[in-house]
C-alpha cells in the first residue's frame, strides 16, 4: 500500500484547464480514470486527510503509486477522452456496469448483399441494425413470424440461402410466402434490399405510413373486385395490427425516447431502460453497478450514458429521461447530439404521462435490486468477505486480490495440455485465462509437468521485472506495461496466491519452481480431492 503524499503532485505543476487524469498502481496498471473541469482543484481534493475521504476513495489512493493527466480544449472533449480511456484500461476502481442478462435484440444485417432478419445476442457489428432489447427471444420471433407476412425477408442462414441456390429450389418459407426466395431470383437484391429497409424503418416506428399504404390497396383491390387481393391484404393488415399489440402503447405516437431509472445502496445500484419508440416500448433494459468509489445519483447518471450510448451511438434518440441530470449536463447532451447528429433532449420529466413511466421504470429498478440481493452474486462487501475468510485459513499476509488455478491433463501419458485460470477481486478474469502446450510429455509425471507449467510462466514474470527495473534505470527500454494501451504484458505481474491440482507431490514440484526462479512473495496451495 502507498502513501498518497509519496506520488502528490506539486499544486503548481498541475494545470487549471480542463482534462483527464488517470491514477496508475507500482505495476503501472490504470485503476482509475477520471475528468475535471479544472484538472488542479480537482486533483487537490485527493490529496487531504485520508480520514477525511471516503473508505472507497481511500482504498484507491493507496493502491495507486502516480497521477498522470491529460489537458483537453474543451469539457466535451474531456467527456469524450474519459470514456475512452475507461473502456481501454478498464480501471478496477471505476463505476462498473454489469448487464444482468445478455439480452436479445431483432437484428436486420443490412451490411449483407441479401439482408437477413435474426435474433442475435452479444457484441454488436457494423452495418447491422438492431431493435430491443427483447426479455426473450421467442417474443422476437412472434413478431418476426407476423411480419413476414407483409415484409418477406430471407431468415434463413448462409448455408441454407447458398444450397436453395445451387438446387434451385427455396426454402418452405418461399413457398408459403414468408420469404420473398432472393435466394433463387425471385426478386432482385435491390427489390430485397427496399424489403428490409421497409421492415427496418417499421420496427423504428413508422409505422403508420405502412398501415395506410395496406388499407389504400385494400379498398382498391376491393374496388377493382380483386376479392382474394383484397383479403390478403386484410389479413396482411391484421398482421400488422397484432405486431403492434405487442407493444404498450404509452405516449404520442411521435415519441422517441429513452427512460432510465435507477434504485441504489451504499454498496450497489439497479438500473432500469425503457425504450420508447413511436410512442410504444419496443424493449427493456437493466443494469447491476458495483459502486466501487463514492458517487451519487448524477454521477451515476452521467457514466450510465457514457456506457450505453459510448457502445452504440447509432441508438441515441430525441429524447433521454432521466431520474437526475449530470452535473456536466449541457456537455453531456452535447455529446450525445454529436453521436446523433441532431439536437437531444436531456432532461427530467416533471410531471404528465413521460413522469409516469419514469415513476413506473423506477418500480423495476427497485424489483431488479430486491432481485438482485436475494441471489448475492455480485456483492461486493461478500466477496471481500470471502477473500478474507481465505487470507485468515492460509495466514496470508494480505488478501488474494489475485489468485492463479493450475491444472495439467493429458491423454494416456500424451497430448498433455495445462490450464490456467485467473481470478480477480473475487470474480473470473477470463480474459487472462491462459492455456499451455506442454512439452516435456515422456512417461507419465504429473510432477514434472507442473513444474514445467509454473517455471514457464513465473520465468516470464522475472523477466518482465528485470526488464521493469532497467527501463527505470535507462529509459527508454522495454517494460512489463504496454505504453500504447497501459495494460500490463501477458504475465507482467505476479499472483498473490497459487492454486495447484494436486497433493504434496504437486506442491512441492510448484514450490521448487518458484525456488529456482527467486519468486519467494507467492503463497502456494495444493486442492487435493477426497473422498
Amino acid at each position: 500500500m502507498a502513501d498518497p503524499v509519496t506520488y502528490r503532485p506539486a499544486a503548481g505543476e498541475i494545470p487549471l484547464a480542463p482534462g483527464v487524469y488517470r491514477f496508475r498502481d507500482a505495476q503501472g496498471r490504470v485503476v482509475y480514470v477520471g475528468k475535471a473541469k479544472s484538472l488542479r482543484p480537482r486533483l487537490s481534493s485527493y490529496f487531504q486527510d485520508l480520514s477525511a475521504l471516503h473508505p472507497r476513495t481511500q482504498s484507491m489512493l493507496t493502491a495507486a503509486a502516480s497521477v498522470e493527466w491529460t489537458v483537453v480544449d474543451t469539457e466535451v472533449e474531456a467527456l469524450q477522452l474519459e470514456y475512452s480511456w475507461i473502456k481501454e484500461f478498464e480501471p478496477r476502481f471505476n463505476v462498473k456496469y454489469r448487464d444482468d442478462k445478455s439480452y436479445p435484440y431483432l437484428a436486420v444485417t443490412m451490411g449483407e448483399a441479401f439482408p437477413r432478419v435474426q435474433v442475435m445476442r452479444g457484441d454488436k457489428r457494423k452495418g447491422t441494425r438492431y431493435f430491443g432489447p427483447y426479455s426473450h427471444a421467442w417474443a422476437i420471433r412472434e413478431t418476426v413470424d407476423l411480419l413476414l407476412r407483409v415484409f418477406p425477408v430471407r431468415t434463413c442462414s448462409n448455408g441454407v440461402f447458398r444450397r436453395a441456390g445451387q438446387v434451385g429450389r427455396p426454402c418452405l418459407l418461399g413457398y408459403i410466402d414468408k420469404c420473398s426466395a432472393p435466394c433463387v431470383g425471385k426478386v432482385t437484391p435491390e427489390q430485397h434490399r427496399e424489403l428490409a429497409a421497409d421492415f427496418c424503418d417499421f420496427m423504428a416506428g413508422d409505422t403508420g405510413r405502412f398501415v395506410r399504404r395496406i388499407e389504400r390497396e385494400m379498398r382498391a383491390a376491393s374496388a377493382g373486385l380483386d376479392f382474394e387481393r383484397a383479403a390478403r391484404l386484410r389479413d396482411d393488415l391484421g398482421a400488422l395490427q397484432r405486431a403492434l399489440e405487442k407493444s404498450a402503447v404509452v405516449l404520442p405516437d411521435a415519441t422517441d425516447a429513452d427512460v432510465f431509472a435507477l434504485t441504489q445502496d451504499e454498496l450497489e445500484a439497479a438500473v432500469q431502460v425503457f425504450h420508447v419508440r413511436g410512442g410504444r416500448v419496443r424493449g427493456q433494459r437493466g443494469w447491476v453497478v458495483e459502486k466501487v468509489e463514492d458517487v451519487g445519483v448524477a454521477d451515476l447518471v452521467e457514466q450510465l450514458l457514457l456506457q450505453v450510448y459510448g457502445d452504440s451511438p447509432e441508438s441515441v434518440p430525441r429524447e433521454v429521461l432521466v431520474p437526475a441530470l449530470p452535473a456536466d449536463a449541457v456537455q453531456v447532451a452535447d455529446w450525445l447530439s454529436g453521436l446523433r447528429g441532431s439536437r437531444v433532449d436531456l432532461r427530467v420529466p416533471q410531471r404528465g404521462d413521460k413522469r409516469a413511466l419514469l415513476a413506473t421504470v423506477e418500480r423495476n429498478a427497485t424489483h431488479a435490486l430486491a432481485l438482485h440481493k436475494t441471489r448475492r452474486a455480485g456483492d461486493l462487501t461478500t466477496r471481500s468477505q470471502a477473500l478474507q475468510e481465505i487470507q485468515d485459513a492460509l495466514a496470508l499476509p494480505e488478501a488474494p486480490l489475485r489468485i492463479e488455478c493450475y491444472d495439467v491433463s493429458n491423454l494416456q501419458g500424451t497430448q498433455v495440455v495445462a490450464s490456467m485460470v485467473v481470478f480477480e477481486d473475487g470474480l473470473a478474469r477470463k480474459s487472462e485465462y491462459r492455456r499451455f502446450a506442454v512439452r516435456g510429455t515422456d512417461g507419465h509425471d504429473d510432477t514434472a509437468w507442473m513444474r514445467e507449467v509454473l517455471t514457464r510462466r513465473f520465468r516470464r514474470h522475472v523477466d518482465d521485472q528485470a526488464a521493469l527495473a532497467q527501463a527505470a534505470e535507462a529509459p527508454p527500454g522495454p517494460s512489463a506495461v504496454d505504453p500504447d494501451t497501459g495494460k500490463p504484458r501477458r504475465f507482467a505481474y505476479a499472483p498473490n496466491l497459487v492454486v495447484v491440482d494436486g497433493g504434496p507431490p504437486q506442491v512441492s514440484a510448484a514450490h521448487d519452481a518458484l525456488e529456482s526462479l527467486g519468486v519467494h512473495d507467492v503463497a502456494l496451495v495444493g486442492l487435493a480431492k477426497r473422498l
